[in-house]
């Protein structure tokens, strides 16, 4: 079976970039993936690395830029993030990987690859580390935080929640389906979303992540179940190949927290006459759907109280609807991204 594609040697031929990693192979991208970005120079070890912004960084660089990692900012399965600042006053997220089970070169050919992604819905990777067993990422920094944080905060309003909506949406729809290799993000949550200074959403965290060849729909690849409880999709609780309705699944958990105001993380009680039991959000929403007839109806249930009335009906049926295609148990019946994409520009711009 083709190993997950890493990025080596370059060269670039019209439309299409021939990547090729000694011992790998070669695979495609499209330029599209690339655009916006320089073509990058050769390090001493004939990789790659993605423009003038994006470099190697040694471990001492980091450590003074994060004051000896004292300021922890977020953490997760895969590494913890801290604060820092670089020699040329740029702010930055720098994420401390946990695992250092990758040698240099697969670690350098997957960073190159992410690296060179560019879209205004994701965030932005300016470097690594990868000095003995230190693994490093370096990120632009989101004076926001999270989407998690700002729901826990009640700092969005209506207008905001569809507007992270609809960017982290296309985010995935370019990940999935603009490159033509194919990328599973495989942790969306909203701790992975952060928020910039317009409220525009920035997909984060390629921890968990897979570069996959798009005719190969084997899941073998996958050495263990990813993701986090509460948004993991049915085919990884199961067994079944992973394709990139395991990311649907998970982007229409977080559509759900966003028009509830309630975390996936934790169970909801429900009360059925003298009887109480714990449901998950997507069960407890889905239940509410097969007992109520109208949209309407089922939105004026489920919406997050300290919105009060000011939310839009039109575009909180449309928010709710999507989210349900998108966690169907069946992952045939999910859309994919850029439909999701086009129903939620159906009413981008209703008042």
């Amino acid at each position: 079976m083709p190993k997950p594609t890493l990025l080596g040697e370059i060269e670039n031929d019209a439309s299409m970039l021939h990547l090729y990693l000694p011992g790998a192979g070669f695979f495609q991208t499209s330029s599209s993936c690339l655009k916006g970005r320089t073509c990058g120079v050769m390090d001493n070890q004939g990789y790659v690395l993605a423009g003038a912004r994006f470099r190697k960084f040694t471990y001492s660089e980091l450590k003074l830029a994060t004051k000896c990692f004292s300021q922890e900012i977020g953490s997760g399965a895969g590494g913890t993030v801290y604060k820092g600042l670089l020699s040329d006053n740029r702010v930055v997220a720098i994420k401390r990987l946990h695992e250092a089970n990758k040698g240099e070169s697969e670690f350098l050919a997957e960073v190159s690859v992410i690296g060179r992604l560019n879209h205004m819905n994701l965030i932005g990777m300016w470097g690594y580390c990868a000095e003995g067993k230190h693994r490093l990422l370096v990120f632009e920094y989101m004076e926001k935080g999270s989407l998690a944080d700002n729901l826990s905060s009640n700092a969005l309003n209506w207008g905001k929640r569809y507007k992270i909506a609809l960017g982290t949406a296309k985010c995935l729809a370019y990940l999935h389906e603009e490159c033509l290799e194919w990328i599973l993000h495989c942790d969306i949550k909203p701790q992975n979303i952060l928020i910039d200074s317009d409220y525009q959403p920035k997909v984060a965290d390629f921890g968990l992540s897979k570069l996959l060849q798009r005719n190969n729909l084997d899941n073998s690849s996958f050495s263990r179940m990813r993701g986090t409880r509460g948004y993991m999709a049915p085919e990884w609780i199961f067994n079944l190949p992973i394709t990139s309705k395991v990311d649907v699944y998970s982007y229409g958990v977080v559509l759900l927290e966003m028009i509830t105001g309630k975390s996936a993380m934790t169970s909801i009680l429900i009360t059925d006459g003298e009887k109480t039991h714990n449901e998950s959000l997507v069960t407890w929403v889905r239940e509410k759907r097969r007992k109520l007839l109208e949209m309407k109806s089922l939105v004026e249930q489920i919406v997050d109280p300290t919105l009060g009335s000011n939310y839009d009906m039109v575009k909180s049926e449309t928010l709710t609807m999507v989210a349900l295609k998108c966690v169907e148990e069946e992952k045939d019946m999910r859309p994919n991204m850029s439909e999701v994409v086009e129903m939620l520009q159906t009413h981008e711009h209703d008042s």
